[in-house]
């Protein structure tokens, strides 16, 4: 849905390019989509553990049975959830940056900041700026703008039905590669199309885009979100994912507000050369820091943090 949305607002914005004052309809257009979310917020279910934490079972029951037709796996998983429920109560901030949850801390923070400097929304938002500044017409620029959303929902529509069968660090890694060789060679299109004046490097720097893009899409912008919402422990999840919600927000407001003035600084090519480092980087903390979330219930993934937990205690 968030890549759906951001291809309404490029065709809101291409369609909107000649109208005066444009740019206070593009921004409050904005609202509809947000007022129908807000609405459609009133009518979701609670979640299965929220239930069972409320003494209502038979109406958790129902609700994982929407995404499990297995009686047997359903009665499992809630005597998963009642076993930890039973084991926890509820945490605060405390519990959240205890001990006790510092390795699924780092490894949302570490996600969360990831995402951001790897260049995925200075790309997203100023995706226009970067074609006119190699050399298309401000109307080509808009009008390309709606082809990558296009291919931007397609990859996405596709990572999430492939996403269960392939390992989520896998799908960092792999991500993270493509979008960092995709990046170089970006800057070299940008590089070869503002000065050396090659037709062939703006031709370079569109594809690498959209290559960033399709690896982003697939990778790095579902997977991250997913394993943070199943990595948190069950008595901080709500807490521990509006934490990760809120310091990814805080990078995208950090790389944004500096993607201007450092592109003042470097130049459209060389400035692209940065974000393609912090990918590059991001292999490692996957490695080291995330753990593998596949196929395992949020129960097991918090059996598993303790047991890391344990083990450097122990260390």
């Amino acid at each position: 849905m968030i890549m759906t949305g951001i291809l309404l607002a490029y065709i809101s914005n291409y369609a909107l390019k000649g109208v005066s004052g444009n740019w206070h309809w593009m921004l409050g257009l904005a609202t509809v989509p947000a007022a129908l979310l807000f609405i459609g917020g009133l009518f979701l279910p609670e979640s299965p553990r929220f239930l069972v934490r409320h003494d209502n079972e038979a109406v958790a029951r129902e609700i994982l049975g929407m995404i499990n037709d297995d009686p047997n796996s359903i009665e499992a998983e809630i005597s998963d959830i009642q076993l930890i429920a039973k084991k926890e109560k509820q945490g605060g901030l405390q519990e959240l940056f205890g001990q006790m949850s510092r390795p699924v801390l780092i490894m949302a923070i570490g996600l969360a900041i990831f995402q951001q400097v790897m260049g995925c929304n200075t790309v997203l938002y100023f995706a226009p700026s970067i074609f006119v500044a190699v050399g298309f017409g401000a109307s080509a620029a808009l009008l390309a703008h709606i082809g990558i959303g296009i291919f931007n929902v397609i990859v996405t529509y596709i990572a999430m039905r492939v996403m269960d069968k392939v390992n989520r660090r896998w799908m960092l890694n792999f991500g993270a590669w493509g979008m960092g060789i995709s990046l170089v060679l970006m800057s070299l299109g940008m590089i070869l199309a503002e000065n050396a004046h090659i037709g062939f490097g703006k031709y370079l720097a569109v594809i690498a885009l959209t290559v960033y893009i399709a690896f982003f899409s697939a990778t790095w912008g579902p997977v991250m979100w997913v394993m943070i919402g199943e990595s948190f422990p069950l008595k901080i999840r709500g807490l521990g994912n509006s934490f990760g919600a809120a310091v990814n927000w805080a990078a995208n407001w950090v790389v944004s507000l500096t993607f201007l003035p450092l592109l003042s600084f470097f130049g459209t090519g060389k400035i692209f050369l940065i974000y393609a480092a912090c990918c590059f980087l991001s292999i490692w903390f996957t490695s080291k820091k995330v753990i593998e979330t596949r196929g395992k219930t949020l129960e097991q993934i918090e059996a598993e943090l303790l047991h890391r937990v344990h083990h450097l205690e122990e260390e």
